[in-house]
């Protein structure tokens, strides 16, 4: 199977996926409702799409080709007060966050749909264990050789993403001491972790071609990588975010990865290096473990830091662009959570710490979800 051609896109312009958890309104504990759910939603005209995940209970929101962050949040906010309105009706609840605290895979239904019952044949109990969220960032390429070099320097924030995102500290009703358990997950997957260096779309073109050959994988769609090209819609996707507890803060990481992508493309401020792939896995471990109390390793110099420093050292160096692209407020919001320490992994152990019942803290995070603006500024 040959590689499609990269497509033209706006450069700059955004598209936002976000997985999230269907529950019933008992015992908030997932609920099979995604057809349900797909059926009402078809009804409504929205600006993105509402689309299946691998297990009847998920459901996959997605946003249309975007100019800015805040016309994200826009049409975010819309398909979000539809699925609440939808959900009502159904008496269950949505809700973010990277995993549903006590849910039992083995009780999983995979959604009647052929990829997925391919997937679950191959993969087994993986697919099952696959019902996690999270939210993929796409950001358009003015071409290919732009996109694998925006790939490689974004790789360097992959951290940044973890931290600020992560939301899935509870697995199995245990708290994992992770801040980001979703990712262990996927680093299950045989053709999951970091895309391959190469900076030009005819040596991807050659490695595609190769691992083609093998028969491993028939096309993009089977790598299940950090950041991967999407040659369709000529963008790359950041695929390492748990879905927020609220669409504000979804639309504020968004805004990071634009400004991000113009400092990039506009300053090019360094050139990604193979060696910066030394320290990756260990900068992307600390980054689950440890959330905003991570250690992070410059890839460039090798100095240790707190990862919370180097973020707000980042929101600093894109300030300008973020400025330019109309991000400001979203940059300060992300600011103001790191300088407190904040993500959602410690909004959802501070609730189980008040309430010490995890199916209290998910009517709170459903509650959370569904709050719209009045939660902006506790991001």
């Amino acid at each position: 199977m040959s590689l499609e051609a990269f497509q033209k896109s706006s450069a700059l312009s955004l598209g936002v996926e976000l997985e999230l958890q269907l529950v019933n309104t008992h015992d908030y504990d997932l609920a099979p409702y995604a057809e349900d759910m797909l059926r009402l939603m078809k009804k409504i005209p929205l600006p993105g799409a509402v689309v299946p995940e691998m297990t009847s209970s998920m459901i996959e929101i997605s946003t249309g080709v975007c100019q800015s962050s805040s016309e994200v949040l826009g049409q975010l906010s819309q398909t979000r007060d539809a699925l609440v309105k939808s959900a009502d009706k159904l008496n269950i609840a949505v809700v973010g966050g990277g995993t549903h605290p006590y849910q039992a895979w083995h009780e999983r239904r995979i959604y009647d749909k052929p990829r997925f019952r391919e997937l679950s044949e191959l993969y087994g109990y993986l697919s099952k264990q696959f019902t996690i969220f999270g939210q993929h960032v796409h950001v358009g390429c003015p071409n290919a050789d732009t996109a694998l070099l925006t790939l490689h320097r974004m790789s360097r924030y992959i951290p940044h993403f973890i931290a600020l995102s992560a939301s899935s500290p509870y697995v199995q009703g245990q708290d994992t001491a992770f801040d980001s358990a979703r990712l262990n997950s996927v680093f299950a997957f045989p053709m999951s972790g970091r895309a391959p260096f190469v900076l030009t779309w005819d040596d991807f073109t050659t490695y595609f071609n190769k691992i083609t050959r093998t028969g491993v994988v028939k096309s993009m769609k089977d790598f299940y990588w950090d950041i991967r090209p999407k040659p369709e819609f000529g963008t790359i996707e950041i695929r390492v975010f748990d879905t927020p507890l609220t669409v504000e803060r979804a639309a504020a990481l968004s805004a990071f990865v634009q400004s991000l992508a113009a400092w990039f493309m506009q300053d090019q401020p360094f050139m990604p290096q193979e060696d910066d792939y030394l320290v990756y896995t260990y900068n992307r471990f600390q980054a689950c473990r440890f959330g905003m109390e991570a250690v992070y390793v410059d890839p460039a110099t090798g100095q240790h830091m707190p990862l919370r420093e180097h973020i707000l050292l980042t929101l600093q160096q894109v300030e300008r662009h973020g400025t330019s692209l109309g991000a400001s407020a979203f940059l300060h919001m992300l600011q103001s959570s790191v300088e407190r320490g904040e993500n959602d992994a410690r909004w959802l152990r501070e609730r189980q710490g008040e309430e010490a019942l995890l199916a209290e803290v998910i009517r709170q995070a459903a509650q959370r979800f569904r709050g719209g603006l009045a939660h902006m500024q506790q991001g």
